[in-house]
């Protein structure tokens, strides 16, 4: 398994719009080959900020499989207008838990 990370930073006034855009770009990546699990996490202190994890069987299913995908372009279309600046995506495999 591995967890795809992202700090996304909306611009000021779009939270709303982000949010139900997101409704529907979760069911597009909901339906990816080797998606597992998806939270979208909204920052306390600041408003504007969210936390993307994303659950993958591998790497690949989301760099090459997604990314390379029709529907990753509806994503895009639906989300990445929304960033200022744009997000730095990274992917961690677990090493312990407690």
């Amino acid at each position: 398994m591995v967890l795809e990370h992202a700090v996304l930073d909306v611009r000021p006034g779009q939270t709303d719009a982000f949010e139900a855009a997101f409704s529907t770009a979760g069911a597009i990546i909901s339906a990816a080959p080797g998606f597992q699990h998806l939270t979208l996490s909204r920052c306390v202190e600041r408003r504007g900020t969210y936390l993307l994890l994303v659950q993958w069987d591998s790497l690949e299913d989301h760099t090459e499989g997604f990314r390379g995908s029709a529907q990753y372009q509806e994503w895009k279309r639906l989300l990445h207008r929304s960033y200022d600046p744009f997000p730095t995506v990274e992917h961690y495999r677990e090493v312990t838990t407690a």
